[in-house]
């Protein structure tokens, strides 16, 4: 079985924690560990391969943090690992299709978001059994979450059985219908259906489940459906398949993509297909959609505050006695890369980042993607970027930035280079901390020792590389009328990048 993971969601709900060039399934906030990891460990213990299918900027977080868990394992060799590269998100559907399509017909697969967060791995195990073996039997199965209370950010499967089909551990329910996100008293109605279904004595049972996004099925029997219920989507993909790049990463031509709808899974095949059956998983399962479920989900003080304090640069765990400081506060959620102290509050979301504040009141957290939508609408760049970025050949630190110019702190891996490059705008001054830098500047190409400079002319094309052993750090300082991010004409990538 193959574990097709979707990495291409933002996470715009936990901004500013979670942005584009770092949503939150890559986000190190359980055990040193991102989502994305628990997700790949997870996984492996029932399927024999892995299919990412992820946008070209986060393909680089998935690769670093793959190699992040072989370098971590006990184990000399890590699952098998394909990657499908979409250079804009068209939603699940598409994104499913492409995948199935690079696999054979006959793969059972597993498909999971790399977001969620679950807790009880020997109900979940259990449960992705159950659905293989339905899988098998040409189903298209689905996991549905046995709701705890009214939630209305996510949307229910409505199912039923017969009492005695239940009993039998390799069924599933028959789903009757998917139900969109409801409203407070729909998904009270929902609840309480379930309660009275419990108490009543009847041949058949109803239920409401949430819909977990998590779904298994044959990677032919999966296209057989698309192909009859969404048949544009079908074509359009299988044309973006056989036109995208085969290389050992496949990728997708920008204009393919966007010729195929979006659509969800739910929205092209699950409502409409008759084959689709839904396992009952109650795996202690959060899909961390917002700051009021990671507050649930983090460990609480006496006074039921949960914290966690991030560094300014790898976002991982600093030592507790930089854990924020609660005076007469209760149940709040306080995230920060700096010491915080709150006095006298009560019921707080305190997200602090290094260029951007959140504060929020619990119970109100789903309202962050309208501040972001605001952000875009100013053409910010918050809302894409930390201050921190990681870029396929290491990262970069915005430490100061105005008018005409900026500084910024770039550390490049061992054996790694960035694009060969020029800039229209601005000139560069490089000065190397630690570590060889080698320079290609223009026609020449010299090293720059620690505690050595250069200098980048305006248009001259350039390159900066790392032949050592050890981490090249260096300062570079922009100066010019434009220092934006876009300001870059490659000529060379070996990440091939626009």
């Amino acid at each position: 079985m193959t574990n097709i993971i979707l990495c291409g969601g933002n996470g715009t709900r936990l901004w500013p924690l979670s942005r584009t060039l770092m949503p939150k399934q890559f986000v190190k906030l359980f055990e040193e560990e991102s989502l994305f990891q628990k997700t790949v460990i997870r996984n492996e213990k029932v399927c024999d391969s892995q299919f990412i299918v992820s946008n070209a900027e986060q393909y680089f977080l998935a690769v670093d943090q793959l190699e992040e868990l072989t370098h971590n394992s006990t184990s000399n060799t890590r699952h098998s690992t394909q990657y499908l590269l979409e250079p804009v998100g068209r939603n699940t559907a598409p994104a499913i299709a492409l995948a199935c399509l690079a696999l054979d017909p006959e793969e059972t697969l597993l498909v999971t978001p790399s977001d969620h967060l679950i807790k009880d791995e020997k109900a979940y195990l259990e449960a992705v059994e159950k659905a293989k073996y339905l899988a098998e039997k040409d189903n298209l199965v689905t996991f549905g979450i046995t709701p705890q209370y009214p939630e209305t950010g996510f949307g229910y499967i409505e199912a039923i059985a017969s009492v005695i089909v239940e009993s039998d551990s390799d069924s599933g329910m028959d789903v009757i219908h998917f139900h969109e996100k409801p409203d407070q008293q729909t998904a009270q109605q929902y609840i309480n259906k379930n309660q009275e279904d419990q108490s009543l004595s009847q041949s058949t049972i109803t239920k409401f489940f949430w819909n977990s996004g998590m779904f298994c099925f044959k990677a032919g029997i999966f296209l057989e459906e698309l192909e009859k219920y969404a048949p544009e989507i079908y074509t359009a993909s299988l044309k973006a398949f056989q036109n995208a790049k085969q290389e050992a990463v496949i990728r997708i031509h920008h204009e393919e993509m966007m010729n195929i709808p979006s659509e969800s899974i739910d929205y092209a095949v699950m409502e409409k297909s008759d084959r689709v059956k839904v396992v009952p998983a109650d795996i202690d399962w959060s899909d961390l959609g917002s700051f009021d479920a990671l507050y649930e989900e983090l460990p609480k003080d006496e006074n039921s505050n949960s914290s966690l304090v991030l560094s300014d640069s790898k976002k991982e765990h600093k030592a507790n006695d930089q854990l924020p400081i609660t005076n007469h506060a209760t149940g709040n959620l306080i995230i920060s890369e700096k010491q915080v102290a709150v006095v006298d509050v009560d019921d707080l979301i305190i997200i602090d980042t290094a260029d951007a504040l959140l504060i929020s009141k619990k119970g109100s957290s789903q309202k962050v993607k309208e501040v972001v939508k605001t952000l875009k609408e100013r053409n910010s760049e918050l809302p894409n970027i930390h201050v921190t970025a990681h870029r396929p050949w290491g990262t970069y630190t915005i430490l100061d930035e105005s008018n005409g110019y900026k500084v910024k702190r770039i550390v490049v891996k061992p054996g790694k280079r960035l694009s060969l490059q020029k800039h229209y705008h601005r000139s560069e001054h490089w000065v190397v901390v630690s570590g060889t830098a080698i320079v290609t500047q223009g026609t020449e190409t010299y090293a720059v020792r620690a505690n050595e400079s250069t200098y980048i002319p305006i248009g001259e094309i350039h390159r900066l590389e790392n032949v050592g052993k050890i981490p090249l750090v260096m300062i570079e300082a922009q100066v010019g009328e434009y220092v934006g991010e876009d300001d870059i004409v490659r000529m060379e990538d070996d990440f091939k990048r626009a």
